[in-house]
């Protein structure tokens, strides 16, 4: 029996493996583009205009890049989803790192991996304390 054959292939009513058994939630979807979008915000660090996420329902989220931002190539030229997840660390296990983890604003941690050419991005916000 070929390696093939073993694998498990969900069907169309399943949740994709990142949701239904590692417990990781949607965020939002990452949209390069070349254009310049309304209400675009500006992060000095990655050379990026970032526009939409705030309010889209979809949580779909335009990006812009300058030509000499550092951000990778990929990242820059192909759409990611993100996920939000409970343990940045846990999260990477094993995965092909594309970003390594990194803080691109107050408390929050992310990452980027590779998964068949696509980039995916990992977040981790910071635990709420319960009052």
């Amino acid at each position: 029996m070929s390696s093939d054959e073993l694998t498990i292939k969900r069907r169309n009513h399943e949740p994709p493996a990142a949701i239904a058994e590692r417990g990781w939630r949607y965020h939002h979807l990452g949209v390069p583009t070349k254009i310049a979008m309304p209400d675009e915000r500006y992060f000095e660090k990655f050379k990026l205009y970032l526009s939409g996420f705030d309010t889209s329902p979809y949580g779909i989220e335009w990006m812009r890049y300058e030509p000499d931002s550092p951000v990778d190539e990929l990242i820059k030229t192909v759409p990611h989803i993100a996920f939000e997840v409970d343990d940045l660390e846990a999260a990477l296990e094993g995965k092909k790192i594309l970003t390594p983890p990194n803080s691109p604003s107050d408390g929050v941690r992310v990452a980027m991996i590779i998964h068949d050419g696509a980039p995916i991005e990992l977040i981790q916000f910071p635990k709420l304390r319960e009052v």
